[in-house]
């Protein structure tokens, strides 16, 4: 798998990032299986996150054979310094870890969420001093708010930031772009999310992937194939995979074809028309 720099970090991670709920209520042999058979595929990057159920718990000692040669992110939900710290160094001990290649804000979701982790006494406090004591190599955060994203970049020139860059809610509302162009003009690394996501569930259906709260593309290479290609076109650097191991594998085994064949007007024409015929059940 090509691998390829994260902003100015420093890293450089693989095109196709592991997400940790993949490995979220396997036993501790599942868990093995799946770090193992990343790695073996290419995957450098990890992230994980304390809310994501028993994840942390059994990525901590599945990823430790492989530790030195890999990027591995975690998040913080707290929004006080105090409650940031206990969950990093929880976090770092659970981990089997002695420093976190990038740790982030999970989650950032409006303009108070942001003010909050930046006031006296937030998050943020936490996060820049487990950067100056070594347990934090590069700060980040996610957010599904856009205009907090925003927000958040123009208070700290964070290293990396996590955000859906979603085909769907592109090509409709120009969902992200926003954001992809001043990530790339302050340098700081682009890591997608939602990639793979086409839609709400229906109340109807049956919820063939249950550790996604949308519907992903799944039995559809082309849609597939092409969300992941405009992922990509955003500057992306790398694209965290949904829950499931079967979306997961997918992404990994056609990442490699869809940076080989990038984006093209043909494309952008094909999502759109996708996209308006699902434009009453999109994400958010």
């Amino acid at each position: 798998m090509q691998t390829r720099p994260l902003g100015n970090t420093g890293l450089t991670v693989s095109a196709i990032a592991f997400g940790g709920i993949v490995v979220t209520d396997t036993t501790p042999a599942q868990a093995e299986h799946h770090v193992g058979w990343a790695v073996d595929h290419g995957v450098t990057y990890f992230d994980v996150a304390p809310s994501y159920g028993n994840a942390v718990k059994r990525l901590g000692p599945a990823l430790a054979p492989y530790r030195n040669g890999i990027s591995l992110a975690c998040k913080t939900l707290k929004r006080d310094a105090a409650g940031a710290q206990a969950e990093l160094l929880s976090s770092l001990k659970a981990l089997c870890t002695d420093h976190f290649d990038v740790y982030q804000l999970h989650g950032l979701s409006d303009m108070d969420e942001v003010e909050q982790v930046f006031a006296p006494g937030g998050a943020m406090e936490t996060l820049l001093w487990a950067k100056r004591e070594g347990l934090v190599r590069n700060i980040g955060f996610s957010a599904h708010s856009e205009d907090a994203a925003l927000r958040a970049l123009s208070l700290y020139p964070f290293d990396t930031v996590l955000f859906p860059m979603n085909w769907a809610l592109g090509a409709i509302h120009g969902f992200g772009q926003r954001l992809a162009r001043q990530a790339k003009a302050q340098g700081t690394g682009l890591i997608a999310m939602k990639s793979l996501a086409h839609r709400q569930w229906l109340e109807s259906e049956v919820h063939t992937h249950p550790k996604a709260w949308y519907k992903p593309i799944y039995r559809d290479d082309k849609l597939a194939l092409a969300a992941m290609k405009y992922t990509l076109s955003t500057g992306a650097a790398t694209l965290v995979s949904p829950g499931d191991f079967d979306l997961f594998a997918f992404m990994v085994g056609h990442i490699d074809a869809c940076l080989a064949h990038p984006f093209t007007e043909e494309d952008a024409a094909f999502v759109r028309e996708q996209a308006l015929a699902i434009r009453e059940h999109l994400l958010f």
